[in-house]
C-alpha cells in the first residue's frame, strides 16, 4: 500500500484546528499542567474515540511539553503519525500484534528521558472502553504518573468504526478534564490497578 502523502496530514492539520476555533473548548486541570506544576514525565490516557478532542485542546492550550503517542504499526497509524507531526508530535509505532514489545522499550526509554507518553490504551482495535494491561506495566517499570483525561461532548456526530469515534459538531461544548495524577504502586496487583485506571477513565 502507499503511505498517505504529506498533503493529506497537513489537509487534516487544518480541519482539526478549523473544527478547534467552531466549537467552545473548555479544560479542566485538576493537575497543574497548564501551570506548569505537574510533574515530567507524564502518561496521558484516554479512551481511544476522544483523540479528536485532546489533539485541539494540546494544540491550544498545552505548550513546552514534548513527547510521542504510541500509534499501530498499520496504514491507519501511519497517517495519524504524521499528522501528530504536524503538531510537533512524535511517534512511536506499535501495538500488541505488531512491533509491541520494541514499542515498549521506547516507550520506556522515552519517558527515563523526560518526555511525555500518549496512549489510547483501548486502541487500535478495542474492545472499546477495555484498558490493555500495557499501560500499567509501562507505569509500574517507569515510576512516570499516569493523567487520565476525560472528555465529554455536548453534542457530537459518532462514527461507525469500533471505537465509535467522535466529533464535535460545530457550536458544541467540549470539555477536557485533566484528572489528578494517578500513580502504581510497585507491589499492586496489575489486574486491580488496570480496573482502577479504567474506571477512572469512565466510558460514555
Amino acid at each position: 500500500m502507499r503511505s498517505p502523502g504529506p498533503w493529506l496530514s497537513f489537509v487534516i492539520l487544518w480541519a482539526i484546528r478549523l473544527l478547534g476555533r467552531m466549537v467552545r473548548l473548555r479544560v479542566v486541570d485538576r493537575c497543574g499542567l497548564l501551570s506548569g506544576q505537574a510533574p515530567r514525565p507524564l502518561i496521558w490516557a484516554f479512551w481511544h474515540n476522544r483523540i479528536l478532542a485532546v489533539v485541539m485542546a494540546k494544540d491550544r492550550f498545552v505548550h513546552g511539553r514534548y513527547g510521542a503517542v504510541l500509534t499501530s504499526a498499520s496504514r491507519d497509524g501511519e497517517l495519524l503519525a504524521a499528522v501528530m507531526a504536524r503538531f510537533g508530535v512524535d511517534a512511536v509505532r506499535g501495538s500488541s500484534s505488531r512491533r509491541g514489545s520494541t514499542a515498549l522499550r521506547e516507550l520506556i526509554a522515552l519517558l527515563r528521558s523526560g518526555r511525555d507518553a500518549v496512549i489510547t490504551p483501548d486502541g487500535p482495535r478495542g474492545p472499546r472502553y477495555r484498558l490493555a494491561a500495557g499501560t500499567i506495566s509501562l507505569a509500574q517499570w517507569t515510576r512516570a504518573a499516569v493523567m487520565p483525561v476525560h472528555v465529554s461532548y455536548s453534542r457530537y456526530w459518532e462514527l461507525r468504526s469500533w471505537d465509535r469515534f467522535r466529533i464535535p459538531k460545530p457550536g458544541s461544548r467540549v470539555t477536557i478534564t485533566f484528572g489528578p495524577l494517578w500513580t502504581v504502586g510497585e507491589e499492586e496487583e496489575p489486574e486491580a490497578a488496570r480496573l482502577r485506571l479504567e474506571s477512572l477513565l469512565g466510558g460514555d
